[in-house]
């Protein structure tokens, strides 16, 4: 976590490929609350070459209940960062998979590092029935057309595809992928914050209200 100038970078940094584990989340949320103390503009971003591969596979086939329990943990990280009070820019750095995309999907602006990487949502294709609060996220936020390739079919894109789905709105030269982010947040410092917010809350409303009451159906559902 830095921050500087009312702008923060979180980097998420967690092995090979930055999984998403209770404590990647605790400190996630622990990042965005300094954020919010400050009113600063976010950044998220990954490791060269990945963003996030996704839920900690470990945790995940532990039991049913340590899986319900990281997905219910991710699910309400997500719902906070789309209610977040200032803007997040989400700079992907890499690959982007399951959760990795769930995180690009909830921010508010995503810029895509230019190179072979893969992003989508893989959960059909290792066996996992796709959790509500992710089908309800993918509905707010992938166009129509690319809802069911991506959630029933788990078909994964390349990063110029991922633009046309949702998953990202610009593509960088890798080497100039944060100075961009930073570029962005920047101009968005000097929105007026409780406009943003009030807009947002008011724009995702329905999307809002649809994941609380899917996390709460997702505490006692199977994957």
């Amino acid at each position: 976590f830095e921050l500087q100038d009312k702008v923060a970078t979180i980097k998420i940094q967690n092995g090979k490929v930055n999984a998403i584990s209770h404590q990647v989340i605790a400190e996630l949320n622990e990042a965005l609350d300094h954020a919010e103390e400050t009113g600063a503009v976010v950044i998220i971003t990954g490791q060269e070459g990945i963003f996030s591969g996704g839920y900690d596979l470990k945790t995940m086939q532990k039991s049913m209940d340590h899986a319900t329990a990281l997905v219910a943990e991710g699910s309400t990280l997500t719902r906070r960062m789309l209610a977040f009070p200032t803007p997040i820019i989400a700079a992907c750095s890499g690959h982007a998979i399951a959760k990795g995309s769930f995180i690009l999907l909830c921010s508010d602006y995503r810029i895509g590092a230019k190179g072979p990487f893969k992003l989508g949502l893989n959960e059909v294709a290792i066996g996992m029935t796709m959790h509500q609060a992710g089908i309800e996220m993918a509905r707010g936020r992938i166009p129509t057309n690319y809802f069911n390739r991506s959630v029933m079919n788990a078909e994964i894109f390349d990063v110029e595809t991922a633009v046309d789905a949702g998953f990202l709105d610009k593509l960088v030269d890798a080497d100039q992928l944060m100075t961009e982010a930073k570029a962005l947040a920047e101009e968005y410092k000097k929105l007026n914050m409780k406009a943003h917010h009030g807009t947002k809350l008011k724009s995702r409303k329905a999307l809002l209200e649809a994941m609380d009451a899917a996390i709460e159906v997702d505490r006692t559902t199977t994957f």
